[in-house]
């Protein structure tokens, strides 16, 4: 008997589901995945190089713009690592104010890509409900930082605008009114029998290929790996009481449910910061330059992302490395495709959150 004819189907880099440009080779055998080859590097921008001709201080800018959804923590992980080798103690309400802003920076993200996954099964009415919730986020970010992208907020030395008493306590009735319509969303991705179809043991990546593979964020927890880079205590993390999100069954389903009690999670850590806040400075002056180096670890909502920098005593940097939580995901991601229907593809991509344009940089 003769066996199935291999085909390869380009998959990507323009795609109506896919939110950014992400090119597979896929072979399959009928409409079977037998394995899949990633393709990167289309939207390159060198921005990396650019400490060269940056001052230390403004580099802040570019980096939070090597991802516009966590840009925040982009800045925020930069600023740590220069911190680190100027030794600069930053203040204790800054780093509260950083926490704040970076699980505010979590909820908008995970709700978006909450919309990007009903676009990508086809639920058009729940993507824009989704949507609709992000944008109530977005406007709490506008009032406090005066951006709703990106945020323009954190410094060396702390952060550049702070929020007053008041305007807390307005965010955290906002939040629990959210809060309400939020389940009221999510309940349709945890109980829809449609949606559960399309995500229920689909690209299931167990726990030890997820540890080996390196994976980071909601793509390794939803195997069952309780690695959550807030633990390390930066920022006020050390100061509040929470656990890494777990889910063990390591399918699209588990890894959906995640980013959904990460969402509650993050107003709960919120609503602490808020309530443990004290007042203060918001900031420190900055004087010398940086000479030493230092990598520097944070959770982004996509997972841990890491910053390598190196000074050698200029207004310039010597060196910086970023390392993405979707560049760790992408092995992952290659070993959940094959076996699965080409029909699935597009969820299987989106289950791990791809930023492109922060991979590549």
């Amino acid at each position: 008997m003769n066996s199935p004819k291999r085909t390869i189907i380009p998959f990507g880099p323009q795609h109506p589901v896919l939110p950014e440009p992400i090119h597979l080779d896929l072979v399959v055998e009928d409409e079977k995945v037998i394995e899949a080859i990633p393709s990167l590097g289309f939207i390159h921008r060198g921005l990396e190089r650019l400490v060269e001709k940056r001052d230390f201080i403004d580099f802040v800018y570019v980096a939070e713009r090597i991802c516009g959804i966590c840009s925040f923590i982009h800045g925020l992980t930069y600023c740590i690592a220069i911190e680190e080798i100027m030794q600069i103690e930053v203040p204790k309400r800054a780093n509260y104010l950083r926490l704040i802003w970076s699980e505010l920076s979590r909820i908008h993200s995970h709700l978006l890509w909450l919309g990007l996954m009903a676009d990508g099964f086809g639920f058009e009415a729940l993507f824009m409900h989704t949507w609709r919730l992000r944008e109530k986020i977005l406007d709490i970010i506008e009032e406090t930082t005066g951006g709703r992208i990106i945020f323009g907020s954190a410094k060396i030395g702390g952060v550049r605008k702070d929020i007053s008493s008041e305007k807390l306590a307005q965010i955290l009735e906002k939040l629990k009114n959210y809060a309400q319509e939020i389940r009221e969303i999510t309940n349709v991705f945890i109980n829809d029998s449609s949606v559960k179809h399309r995500l229920v043991g689909v690209g299931v990546l167990s726990k030890e290929d997820a540890y080996i593979l390196g994976a980071v964020g909601p793509t390794l927890r939803a195997s069952g790996v309780g690695l959550d880079t807030r633990k390390l205590g930066y920022a006020a993390y050390k100061e509040i009481d929470f656990e890494p999100i777990i889910e063990t069954a390591g399918d699209s389903y588990s890894r959906c449910l995640v980013r959904i009690r990460e969402i509650f999670q993050s107003i709960e850590i919120i609503k602490q910061a808020a309530g443990k806040i004290e007042p203060g400075a918001i900031e420190v002056k900055v004087t010398g330059t940086p000479n030493g180096e230092f990598f520097a670890r944070t959770e982004q909502p996509r997972g841990e992302v890491i910053y390598y920098a190196k000074a050698d005593g200029s207004r310039f940097l010597q060196r910086l490395r970023v390392r993405t939580p979707t560049f760790a995901n992408v092995p992952a991601m290659v070993k959940l495709l094959p076996g699965c229907q080409l029909a699935d593809v597009p969820i299987l991509v989106l289950t791990i959150d791809p930023c492109i344009s922060c991979t590549e940089r």
